[in-house]
């Protein structure tokens, strides 16, 4: 089964796209931008699953493994219909 994270590489995100890293040891949340993941030129070419399996937990003393998902940008809007 291929998920999105097979999919995307880190170049096809918009420059102001977050991917949300959760600790799956402590629950330490931290935010990755596509400026902070390309340190590298060739980072870009990373698929977003191989970011996820080398990215480890930034919380003090934890470097546990992290599960990665995308901060979604648009804003959220009510529901507009309605009985007439």
């Amino acid at each position: 089964m291929t998920s999105w994270k097979h999919k995307i590489r880190v170049g096809d995100l918009a420059d102001s796209q977050k991917l949300e890293a959760r600790c799956r040891k402590c629950g330490h949340i931290h935010y990755l931008t596509r400026e902070a993941i390309c340190t590298s030129p060739e980072r870009e070419f990373l698929y977003i699953d191989e970011l996820e399996r080398e990215t480890v937990c930034r919380a003090r003393g934890c470097r546990g493994p992290v599960r990665l998902s995308m901060v979604r940008l648009d804003e959220l809007s009510g529901f507009v219909g309605g009985l007439a």
